[in-house]
């Protein structure tokens, strides 16, 4: 767990971060729902190793930023995160986001594009993508289901649906048991706002799609191929890791986001 000394006042949350200040391109990685910024360590030491200035923050509501007064919604996630930009100077950052980190990512993108330098998207559904009648009634049930599920029981659920490895599961279990019931699900509902089909959207900055071969969350597995072939660009399937991919094959994830990154500042420079 990496000490996260940087505080940001927002609404009804301190949210709390690290940057690392190094010397080259910014990144910034976004973890997913339930989730903190534990998921991302061997990916960080990766590219801080290689020069590049990173940044981990937990969400509001999540991790160290805690407490939240102000149920998280889509608006308020995405508000957080170009707050933090600017209070940080990161310049042109590169977004490295899971799953709702990769919705609230693929948003900021969208909202600002001249804002960030390359989106990295880890086992996130597209968010511009066209759903069919079976994915839209699935979004709309998975709330209600959820609510239905006991709160002792929510943690290890989602952990054993969310990674393959012991060791993924052990951490998402102390990860997901900081938030209430009532937090995650405000969370849950806050990454399908996110999902807006809109068919003439196309990404504007370079674009790393990656997912675990062994992701059955959602619609992952079925929209990320389509995305990619809609972008033309590849898509990275990482053999044996789950959803949380960067927990349960970390080296692999490091070494798909450190050539992705070079690419990218190669063509920068």
């Amino acid at each position: 767990m990496v000490n996260l000394p940087g505080e940001l006042d927002t609404a009804g949350c301190v949210l709390r971060y690290a940057d690392d200040g190094g010397p080259g391109p910014s990144v910034l990685f976004l973890h997913g729902a339930g989730a903190d910024h534990v998921m991302f360590q061997v990916q960080r030491r990766a590219l801080a190793q290689a020069g590049f200035r990173t940044v981990v923050v937990d969400l509001r509501g999540h991790g160290a930023s805690r407490p939240n007064t102000v149920p998280a919604s889509a608006e308020l996630l995405v508000s957080d995160i170009e707050a933090l930009v600017r209070h940080c100077g990161l310049d042109r950052p590169a977004l490295v986001g899971h799953s709702l980190g990769g919705n609230l990512a693929q948003r900021l993108v969208q909202r600002a594009p001249e804002r960030y330098s390359a989106l990295a998207v880890l086992d996130a559904t597209w968010n511009a993508g066209p759903l069919s009648v079976t994915e839209r009634w699935a979004l709309a049930c998975a709330a209600p289901v959820l609510r239905l599920v006991p709160a002792s029981r929510l943690p290890r659920m989602m952990a054993d649906a969310s990674a393959v490895t012991a060791a993924a599961r052990s951490d998402l279990v102390r990860a997901f048991s900081t938030l209430s019931k009532a937090e995650f699900l405000a969370v849950w509902q806050a990454t399908t706002q996110l999902v807006a089909p809109d068919p003439e959207y196309r990404t504007p900055v370079p674009l790393l799609l990656l997912r675990g071969e062994k992701d059955r969350t959602g619609n992952i597995a079925r929209a990320m191929p389509r995305w990619a072939a809609t972008e033309g660009v590849s898509e990275t399937v990482v053999p044996g890791a789950g959803h949380v991919v960067t927990q349960d094959a970390p080296d692999a994830v490091a070494q798909a986001l450190g050539d992705f990154l070079a690419r990218v500042v190669d063509r920068a420079g």
